[in-house]
């Protein structure tokens, strides 16, 4: 069992920024894995900012202990 939890942060280019509808899975920008939300929306942050002009690229922060530990 895992003791904290984890967060994944990834993005890429979306379909519509409204979704999470990423067009090319294979080209995901994996960012990391942090063992808490506020490293992981620091490195959100700064990945979404990188990326400002782009309308077209949405970066997101999953809960990994949601799918771990339903």
């Amino acid at each position: 069992m895992i003791d904290s939890p984890l967060h994944l942060v990834f993005g890429g280019k979306v379909n519509d920024p409204r979704t999470d509808d990423f067009v090319n899975l294979e080209e995901l920008d994996i960012i990391g894995v942090y063992p808490d939300y506020e490293k992981a929306q620091q490195a959100w942050k700064g990945a979404s900012q990188a990326h400002v002009d782009d309308a077209m690229t949405k970066y997101v922060i999953v809960h990994l202990n949601k799918i771990i530990n339903p």
